[in-house]
């Protein structure tokens, strides 16, 4: 199996598990020769000795030499790190498509041909970079889901196969004992988490990040472009509704500071789609990033480096139509008008959840409106038609093909593949960007930001607001 080595020195992992400093969670996992399980950094359970540990860039990696995930620390639930994920293209969108569960009812010929592969290609692929085949990394995926659940969560273990993408408890069994050496039941015994203890509907767990994370910030930015029916924001949560495949649902996450991640809930009405709405979730919430080691990037620019804020999370959508619709709607207007345009296409054709909710509208219902109750220019009003009869005729989901369509130009793409969570995107002609730019001495390069151009833009948004704050 071909890996990356672990992103840290042997000295320093072992300064960072011994200190369970939680800015390295997800970095890197520690396998305890002793025992035969492996831990995360943080794990609270005493620490081995140095001789008894190794170190591992994954928990694949771990798995894959024969090591268990713990019970206690859950290693299932650290941030992610895409470090491991090698190199190439092809393995690369392979894996975060398992990851974000789009592999779900398609055969292994079906997946390869939407990567443009064989799948005996695809087969070789995993089996020459990861070591394992394909299906054999969409169970492991599968099962540390189906872990989580279990100890997180009170859904019925038939309930949690299905979740999980299994489609029988029989083989969910089989790849779970396989993986773990117990049953499924034995893990549930094995003690519930407070999340556990809670009860409800749904699925409910815990999903952690690397601090430091400025929830602040991106309660603010959520809250001020809040579609009222589609997404509430309070001082500690934020819940919107939300349309996977066929699956329609909603769910909730609240802030835990303290705990350093979010209790999610989550309500689907088809749960064998729960790995691709939670996988949105960590994306929305930008879970993953390490933004310790984005801000110290930023702040080698001598004029940036004095007002770095540490901890901007990038924020996340639903979709790229969802995206496109409000990025097309904001074009040379306000926020705030923004905001109010979406609202009235919610309102108007947003499918009702419930008596006080509604699902953003479909491409086809948008495309088949004259969407004469939005106050905007004709231009505007065409663009958007016809960017959603694009998307409901099964046009491309790339935000760079759609440059080809009227009125749709590089700031629109560019907003979308940001908020879609590409990580380099530099908003050059994002009016923000620019009053934010203009506020550092000298005339700072941005090339040299790359590859977390994103966040630069962010910390430009955030500059105008602190300024604007002193102003006032």
């Amino acid at each position: 199996m071909k890996t990356d080595a672990p992103p840290l020195s042997t000295d320093r992992c072992s300064r960072a598990r011994l200190s369970r400093d939680v800015r390295f969670d997800g970095l890197f996992f520690v396998a305890v020769k002793t025992t035969g399980i492996f831990c995360r950094p943080i794990c609270p359970a005493p620490a081995p000795k140095e001789s008894n540990v190794q170190y591992f860039s994954s928990a694949l990696e771990a798995s894959q030499a024969g090591f268990r995930p713990c019970l206690r620390c859950r290693p299932e639930a650290a941030p992610g790190s895409p470090a491991w994920r090698g190199t190439g293209t092809t393995l690369a969108r392979a894996v975060r498509l398992i990851d974000e569960g789009a592999w779900c009812e398609q055969s292994l010929s079906e997946f390869s041909e939407r990567l443009g592969v064989s799948d005996r290609y695809l087969r070789k692929l995993f089996q020459d970079e990861l070591g394992l085949s394909p299906l054999r990394y969409l169970n492991f995926r599968r099962v540390l889901l189906a872990k989580q659940l279990l100890q997180q969560s009170s859904l019925a273990i038939g309930d949690i196969a299905i979740a999980s993408g299994f489609g029988s408890v029989r083989r969910f069994n089989a790849a779970f004992n396989q993986l773990m050496g117990m049953a499924p039941r034995e893990v549930r015994r094995s003690g519930g988490s407070d999340e556990m203890k809670m009860g409800g509907e749904g699925a409910l767990l815990f999903l952690c990040y690397r601090p430091p994370y400025d929830w602040s910030w991106l309660q603010r930015f959520l809250a001020q472009r809040a579609i009222e029916g589609l997404e509430q924001v309070t001082d500690d949560s934020y819940r919107r509704t939300i349309q996977i495949g066929n699956a329609r649902g909603a769910f909730v996450v609240t802030h835990c500071a303290e705990r350093h991640g979010f209790r999610v809930q989550l309500w689907l009405d088809r749960p064998e789609l729960t790995a691709a709405a939670i996988a949105q979730v960590r994306r929305i919430l930008d879970l993953d990033a390490d933004r310790d080691t984005i801000a110290n990037h930023l702040g080698n620019c001598p004029a940036l480096a004095p007002r770095v804020s540490k901890g901007l999370p990038l924020p996340g959508i639903w979709s790229p139509f969802e995206a496109g619709v409000r990025a097309i709607l904001g074009q040379q207007v306000s926020v705030l008008a923004a905001r109010q345009l979406v609202e009235k296409l919610v309102s108007e054709l947003g499918e009702p959840l419930n008596d006080s909710e509604r699902l953003f509208p479909a491409p086809g219902k948008v495309a088949s409106s004259s969407l004469s109750f939005l106050r905007m220019p004709n231009s505007r009003r065409e663009t958007l038609r016809d960017f959603a009869a694009y998307l409901a005729n099964g046009g491309e989901e790339d935000p760079n093909k759609w440059l080809a369509l009227k009125g749709i130009g590089p700031w629109t793409v560019d907003y979308v593949r940001m908020r879609m969570g590409d990580p380099d995107i530099w908003l050059a002609s994002d009016l923000g960007v620019r009053k934010g730019l203009e506020l550092l001495a000298g005339e700072p390069d941005p090339e040299q930001w790359r590859p977390w151009s994103s966040y630069a833009s962010l910390q430009m948004w955030r500059l105008l607001e602190q300024d604007c704050g002193e102003k006032s």
